[in-house]
């Protein structure tokens, strides 16, 4: 065979090994960018006091998937929660469906991506959605009751005992009464003060006048015996 023939033949070689490479390039880059179940998830959560559920989409090629979600009753659709689009991303891409989901239920996620007329994905995410033993938080449980201003001051112990109606303290009126029937004596027994001031007044009224009148009568006395002691010194001098 010629110089020339074998350089045709090993150019033929090479651009076969070459397409082939290509090909092989080609079919990996498309497996790895087409939409697939595997590219989607699906948690329950909540958003404050009320349920959720995500389904996030990892498919980097972006294909639009409609994501239906149902649920579940003893294996069969009880009802349609809700129905969305999404465009995946190589981040991922969340759609977020507003449920009050019950603690433990189970959700059925389906899946259906079509591209150009043809469909890439339609089945469920495997293994279904089960929600979490607990439910989301209420108002009630989020902010702790606090206690009013009356329930602080019944159930606060008070700075002062109470006094009990038997041994309460005696009015003003109780005790004065009571102390005036105790120290003073009743009027049957001491005579009263306007009692005694008459009876004084009298017996003073009474002496005084028993000695003025013998006062009055010293006085006369003494008066006649003067002016008969100046009648008998006169009549002596004369």
């Amino acid at each position: 065979m010629s110089l020339s023939h074998r350089n045709a033949a090993r150019s033929v070689r090479f651009l076969g090994v070459t397409a082939a490479s290509a090909a092989l390039a080609l079919s990996a880059a498309g497996s790895a960018l087409a939409c697939e179940i595997g590219d989607f998830s699906a948690a329950a959560g909540c958003d404050g006091t009320k349920g959720v559920i995500t389904v996030t989409d990892k498919d980097a090629s972006g294909v639009p998937a409609v994501v239906t979600v149902f649920l579940e009753n003893n294996g069969a659709d009880l009802r349609q929660v809700g129905e969305q689009t999404v465009e995946g991303s190589k981040k991922g891409a969340v759609i977020t469906f507003a449920e009050d989901w019950a603690p433990n239920a189970v959700y059925r996620i389906h899946i259906k991506a079509t591209k150009k007329e043809k469909v890439l994905v339609d089945e469920d995410i495997a293994g279904n959605l089960t929600t979490p033993a607990e439910a989301c938080k209420t108002d009630d449980d989020t902010t702790s009751p606090s206690p009013s201003a009356s329930e602080s001051e019944s159930q606060a112990p008070s700075s002062t005992p109470s006094t009990p109606a038997d041994t309460a303290a005696p009015s003003p009126s109780d005790s004065s009464d009571s102390s005036d029937d105790s120290t003073v004596p009743s009027a049957n027994n001491a005579p009263s003060p306007a009692a005694q001031e008459s009876n004084l007044a009298e017996t003073g009224a009474s002496n005084t006048g028993l000695i003025a009148g013998i006062a009055a009568l010293f006085v006369v006395i003494g008066g006649g015996a003067v002016f008969f002691g100046m009648r008998r010194r006169g009549s002596s001098n004369r």
